[in-house]
């Protein structure tokens, strides 16, 4: 693809999309839920379903949706609740070592930094950025595995880690594009562009993509 043609993809991804079902934690960010909430929710989803993370987010903020709340559960209580999650005993406890972080040193206010966000347990710039522009709406681009690999698949960058394609698309992509470009190729990359064998047949997006790097596809 061309630099330019991300202007035409941008449009034709926010159509194709609006059919597939919503990210969570995009879901959560329109309903104007807590950058408390969405923290811990995309704390929760790494490396877990939407299917699974979505469930284990509201069974776990039935019980408490607030740091002061959340220390009053113990360990094995949020393990309970967030369960099947992946690393559901880790996240329980960087749930409660994040959440008394965040009262101790913060108020009970989750900060609206980087810098501070990535200090946090479990949080690194994946987490950090959705918080920002989820939770806050400020600028920041949330580079997951769909993020990474499609923006490479179309040859828009030429990155090898997720980090590095976060800082090839802040010195390209059209701040226009920073917040939404998250929740669009998550959920492109859930229905149509998978790590093997993409339905490119079916893609929309299929007349800009260069398939770097596809050798099968349906």
């Amino acid at each position: 693809m061309q630099d330019n043609d991300i202007h035409a993809i941008m449009p034709a991804l926010r159509a194709a999309v609006a059919a597939w079902q919503t990210p969570i934690v995009d879901a959560m960010a329109q309903q104007s839920e807590t950058p408390y909430k969405i923290l811990i929710a995309t704390m929760l989803s790494l490396r877990t379903q939407d299917t699974t993370t979505g469930p284990a987010s509201q069974r776990l903020f039935a019980l408490a949706d607030t740091p002061a709340a959340m220390l009053t559960l113990s360990a094995e209580t949020i393990e309970k609740a967030i369960y099947p999650v992946g690393f559901y005993k880790v996240k329980a406890l960087n749930v409660l070592h994040v959440s008394r972080i965040l009262l101790e040193t913060y108020d009970g206010r989750v900060p609206n930094t980087i810098e501070a966000l990535i200090k946090l347990p479990g949080v690194g710039r994946k987490v950090a950025n959705l918080v920002l522009t989820m939770g806050y709406g400020l600028p920041g681009i949330c580079v997951d595995t769909h993020v990474h690999r499609i923006t490479n698949r179309w040859g828009y960058v030429q990155t090898k880690t997720p980090e590095q394609t976060e800082f090839a698309l802040r010195a390209k992509l059209p701040p226009a594009y920073w917040i939404e470009i998250n929740g669009h190729l998550v959920t492109l990359g859930q229905n149509i562009c998978h790590p093997t064998s993409p339905r490119c047949s079916q893609c929309p997006l299929s007349a800009w993509c260069d398939r770097v790097g596809v050798t099968r596809s349906r």
